[in-house]
């Protein structure tokens, strides 16, 4: 029997559904849904400060989930197809439907917010498609820009709110919202980040510096 064959037949005997769930990247995948949920909520609610943290936080875990996985020894194969199946929609609803979320509130759900919303969400259906069926280029680099830059970008804009009026911020922020979604799709070429040490600690610093500076607005 050759290894393919051995693979295949390990894939068609799967465990119990919550079993997937005790591996330990995968239980980063849901710590980042969790950070998800939190800033969906807050942000209708309009607690934003708090949305933010979530938002990065997400962010922190996806990319803590990938090298985890990278660095354990004897995971299945069944564990790793679960694992980046769940990263792959998770990722949607971080990057795609919290953002879209967060842009119509904030511009208190009014119709003229609704397209951009759509925009955030399709184009990340597609850019996610698009790399679960053609993955890296040349095996190194994204087509389009990585959905966890949406995250790591907005929260940075997001400092802005307050700082000018919100009639001003709503406009860059549906703007920003509609530049990045473009960037999702286009054919730039990206570097993979997260697979980096150096990054994940520069990520790392950066999660830290976002949460203090927005913990402060909520004093």
């Amino acid at each position: 029997m050759t290894d393919n064959d051995s693979e295949n037949k390990e894939l068609q005997q799967p465990n119990t559904i919550l079993s997937y769930a005790k591996d330990l990247p995968n239980l980063c995948s849901l710590s980042g849904l969790a950070c998800t949920i939190v800033a969906i909520y807050c942000s209708i609610t309009g607690l934003y400060a708090v949305a933010m943290i979530g938002m990065i936080w997400a962010v922190a875990f996806d990319w803590a989930d990938g090298l985890i996985a990278r660095r354990m020894k004897g995971r299945t194969g069944n564990g790793s197809v679960f694992g980046g199946q769940l990263d792959v929609l998770i990722d949607i609803v971080s990057y795609g439907v919290t953002p879209a979320i967060l842009l119509m509130s904030y511009g208190n759900f009014e119709l003229i917010y609704l397209p951009g919303a759509f925009l955030m969400v399709a184009a990340s259906a597609l850019r996610l498609s698009y790399f679960s069926t053609f993955g890296l280029a040349d095996g190194k680099s994204y087509t389009g820009l990585a959905l966890d830059n949406n995250s790591i970008i907005l929260v940075a804009i997001f400092l802005l709110e307050g700082a000018i009026s919100q009639s001003a911020f709503s406009v860059v922020l549906y703007v920003s919202s509609i530049g990045l979604a473009a960037l999702n799709v286009s054919q730039i070429k990206t570097p993979k980040l997260s697979g980096n040490p150096i990054n994940v600690f520069i990520l790392a610093a950066y999660t830290l510096i976002i949460t203090a500076l927005y913990s402060w607005k909520l004093l």
